[in-house]
C-alpha cells in the first residue's frame, strides 16, 4: 500500500494529482476564486492571477488525504488514550466517519444526507448545498472538532498531535471561503458529537466495567478468566442504539447447548479448541497475533478494518468524496456490529474455551495462551461480527479484490497478502479458534451475523 500523501500534495485537486487530459484543468487553483495563470504545487497560492471567477471544486476534485490523514490520527488516540475497548473504539470510529461524510456531503451532488436515514439523527447545519466552501478545510474543521470531543482524556501528546494536524491542513484559500468552510465543519462536528451523547456509549471509556453488574452463576455460563480475571466489560452495550434503523439484523441461534458428556457437541467443540492450540503450526500462530488487535497496543479490531480501508485509499489515490462514503459506511458497520454481538454474548453469557477446558479436559490448559481470553461472554466472536461486516461493505466499495495488509508493519508483524476482503474476514475469524478463545460456532455464526449487518450498510440510500 501506498504512503500517506506529503504535505506538498495536500489540499490540491485530484485532476492536478492524476494529469492526463485535465491535466490542463491544474491551472485551476481551488482554493480561491480566480483563475491563475501558474500555481506553486506546494503553497496552493497562485503566484499571478487574473480576477476571473471560477467554480469552486466539488468533494470528488481532491484527494483523500485530509481524510486519511485524520483516520491515522484517530487510530492513534484510540491506541494511546485509556479506555477505548473495542465496543468504544467502533463507536468513536463511526461518529467521526459520520462527520466527515456530512461535513462534505453538500459537495457530493449525487449523494444525500444521512439525517433521517439513520437513527434519530436530524438535519446538521450547513446542509444546503452552496458552492462557498472548500470542502478539504471543511473535512478537516469537521474531524478535529471530533477528536477533541470523543477523545477528551487523550494524551498531551496526542492532544498537541491533533492541533498540529488540524494546522496542517489550513490552506490558503480566500480568508471569507476558509472563515465559512471551518465553521461549517466545525458546526457539522458539534452537531454529531451532540446526536452522540444520547445514544447510551456516551464516555464509554470510563465505565468499561460497571461495578455494580453482577453476571449470571451456573453451569456452561461466562466467568472471569486467567490471566487477569478481569470482570465483564461493557455488559450493557448491546442496549446502545444502533446506526441502523428497524429491528436486529442477523441475530443467530443460540449456542451448542452446554454439557461435559464427551459424547456432546459441546464437548466435540471444545476439543478441537484444545487439539488445535496443542498442535498449532507456524503459519496458525502469526494468524492469531496479526489479527490480535489487543487494546492498548493496538488500535483494536475495528480499527485494524479502519487500516485496510485507509490503505486501500491510498493505493487507489482516492478522492475526497470516495473517502467520506467509505468511512461512514465502514464506521457504522463496525459500530452495529459490537452492538449486536454485546447483546448475543450477554443474553446468553456462554463460557469461555479455557474455563470448559479446564474443568473437564486438561485442568493445567492455556498457560498460556497465544491470545490472551478478553473479559466478557464467548459467543459469538466479536471478530467475526465485525469483520465480516467491514468485508461487506469494502467488497461493495472496491470489488472482492486481491490486498495486502499492512495494519501490523510499525509493530515488526509481517504484512500479510489476502485474495479478498471475504478471505480476510475468515482469516479474522479462525484466528480466535487458533488463539483458545473462541468455539466454532461463534465463529461460523458470527460470519453470517457480520455480514447481514455489513449488507444492509452497503443498502442505506446514500446516492441519489
Amino acid at each position: 500500500m501506498t504512503q500517506p500523501l506529503s504535505p506538498t500534495r495536500r489540499g490540491i485537486t485530484r485532476r492536478q494529482l492524476l494529469g492526463g487530459a485535465a491535466a490542463g484543468a491544474a491551472l485551476l487553483n481551488p482554493l480561491s476564486w480566480v483563475v491563475p495563470s501558474r500555481t506553486d504545487a506546494g503553497s496552493g497560492q497562485a503566484a499571478v492571477g487574473s480576477l476571473k471567477p471560477a467554480r469552486p471544486e466539488p468533494a470528488d476534485a481532491f484527494d483523500a488525504g485530509v481524510a486519511t490523514a485524520w483516520f491515522d490520527e484517530v487510530l492513534a488516540l484510540i491506541r494511546e488514550t485509556p479506555g477505548y475497548s473495542p465496543p468504544v473504539a467502533s463507536r468513536a470510529i463511526a461518529y467521526t466517519g459520520i462527520a466527515l461524510y456530512e461535513a462534505v456531503v453538500a459537495g457530493m451532488p449525487d449523494h444525500a444526507s444521512m439525517a433521517g436515514l439513520v437513527n434519530s439523527l436530524a438535519p446538521l447545519p450547513g446542509a444546503g448545498r452552496s458552492g462557498a466552501y472548500h470542502w478539504p478545510i471543511a473535512a478537516n474543521a469537521a474531524l478535529a472538532e471530533m477528536a477533541r470531543q470523543l477523545f477528551p482524556a487523550a494524551p498531551a501528546a496526542r492532544r498537541a498531535a491533533v492541533d498540529a494536524l488540524e494546522a496542517s491542513h489550513l490552506s490558503t484559500a480566500p480568508r471569507g471561503i476558509r472563515e465559512r468552510s471551518v465553521e461549517h465543519g466545525r458546526a457539522v462536528g458539534h452537531a454529531v458529537f451532540e446526536w452522540s451523547r444520547s445514544d447510551g456509549g456516551h464516555e464509554g471509556d470510563l465505565h468499561n466495567f460497571p461495578a455494580d453488574y453482577e453476571p449470571p452463576a451456573g453451569p456452561g455460563l461466562w466467568v472471569p478468566t486467567a490471566p487477569g480475571y478481569l470482570p465483564a466489560l461493557q455488559p450493557l452495550w448491546g442496549r446502545n442504539r444502533t446506526f441502523l434503523p428497524g429491528p436486529p439484523v442477523g441475530d443467530p441461534e443460540p449456542p451448542i447447548p452446554y454439557s461435559t458428556d464427551p459424547a456432546s457437541a459441546c464437548f466435540a467443540e471444545a476439543h478441537e479448541v484444545y487439539s488445535t492450540v496443542n498442535t498449532l503450526t507456524a503459519e496458525q500462530l502469526a494468524i492469531a497475533r496479526f489479527w490480535a488487535d489487543d487494546p492498548g497496543t493496538t488500535s483494536t479490531p475495528p480499527g485494524h478494518s479502519v487500516s485496510i480501508l485507509s490503505g486501500m485509499l491510498r493505493e487507489r489515490v482516492s478522492s475526497l468524496a470516495e473517502a467520506a462514503e467509505a468511512y461512514a459506511r465502514l464506521g457504522i458497520a463496525v459500530a452495529d456490529s459490537f452492538i449486536a454481538c454485546w447483546r448475543v454474548k450477554y443474553e446468553h453469557n456462554l463460557l469461555r474455551p479455557i474455563t470448559y477446558i479446564r474443568d473437564v479436559i486438561d485442568p493445567a490448559w492455556g498457560e498460556p495462551l497465544p491470545v490472551i481470553t478478553p473479559p466478557f461472554p464467548e459467543y459469538t466472536s466479536g471478530h467475526s461480527v465485525q469483520t465480516a461486516a467491514a468485508a461487506a461493505v469494502l467488497g461493495a466499495q472496491f470489488g472482492e479484490v486481491a490486498f495486502v495488509d499492512h495494519t501490523h508493519d510499525a509493530r515488526g508483524l509481517p504484512p500479510r497478502s489476502l485474495a479478498s476482503f471475504g478471505d480476510a474476514a475468515a482469516e479474522a475469524a479462525i484466528s480466535r479458534l487458533y488463539g483458545g478463545i473462541h468455539f466454532r460456532a461463534a465463529i461460523d455464526r458470527g460470519l453470517v451475523q457480520g455480514r447481514l449487518i455489513g449488507e444492509r450498510v452497503v443498502d442505506l440510500p446514500l446516492r441519489r
